[in-house]
């Protein structure tokens, strides 16, 4: 059979002979924009179900509908990996929820720090743009996009199971591997590899003994951390603090940098 070239997520049960209603913007981007017709192949996916190719068995202007003819590929859930990050200009805040949905987080939290520019966000908005990355990515998971929160009230109601790698931008230029508990610790100079090596990060080469599981990533505003936060974090028992290495990161770049490094030694990579 011939594949579908057009991913859609929707908000409806996915399976055999399954139909499927599509609402008005739906509608509009698949017979307006990419003038697609009855007849024509759809994939797609609602996070539960997996992937089903569909069919388009009503076209229209303000609707239509598909029917699933058959499960192109089982739901692929990521690790159970929460991002938390600081809001910062509109477009970059757009990226980082956009590679975060991409590269696998389960979960995506803005988070208001003591630093945090921004005090408001549209939480349907980053929703979208998740979505959208999913749809474009090949993936049958969409991460849910929270509302803003305080750090504070986030780190107070914390699942105690929950470990939390710490990007902290004071620790920039130090080698640092993960531990089991507490922060990370400098390596020897004889255990970090030479900078610039291929394919390793000095700023993270997790133990052995580093644990799995349920993870979630702090990356700062654009201010940094203030020093109480920075001292109440590292305080916490689940906390892992890290470097990024030599360089201060922007805080867009940081978010990709974290869940690369993190996908490569505790993730689905």
């Amino acid at each position: 059979m011939e594949k579908a070239k057009i991913r859609l997520y929707v908000d409806h049960p996915l399976g055999q002979g399954q139909t499927v209603p599509l609402d008005r913007d739906q509608a509009h981007y698949l017979f307006g924009v990419m003038r697609q017709a009855s007849g024509a192949l759809v994939a797609l996916f609602n996070g539960r179900d997996g992937e089903w190719q569909a069919e388009v068995s009503q076209a229209g202007k303000r609707g239509g509908e598909l029917t699933c003819l058959e499960q192109t590929k089982p739901l692929q859930m990521p690790p159970d990996l929460w991002l938390l990050f600081a809001p910062i200009k509109k477009a970059r805040t757009d990226f980082i929820v956009e590679k975060a949905a991409e590269m696998g987080a389960a979960k995506i939290l803005p988070v208001q720090t003591d630093f945090t520019n921004s005090e408001r966000i549209r939480q349907d908005r980053l929703q979208a743009h998740a979505v959208e990355a999913a749809e474009q990515c090949g993936g049958t998971y969409v991460p849910e996009v929270t509302e803003l929160q305080k750090l504070s009230k986030v780190l107070d109601s914390w699942p105690e199971d929950r470990q939390l790698l710490f990007c902290d931008e004071a620790e920039v230029g130090e080698g640092l591997s993960l531990v089991t508990k507490g922060s990370a610790r400098p390596r020897a100079e004889a255990e970090r590899p030479p900078m610039g090596a291929v394919g390793r990060c000095p700023a993270f080469q997790p133990d052995t003994n580093s644990p799995e599981g349920s993870w979630a990533i702090l990356i700062g505003p654009e201010g940094g951390f203030s020093d109480a936060e920075r001292a109440r974090l590292k305080a916490l028992p689940f906390t892992h603090t890290i470097s990024l290495g030599p360089r201060i990161l922007r805080a867009d770049t940081a978010a990709v940098v974290a869940m690369t490094v993190w996908q490569q030694a505790l993730g689905d990579w």
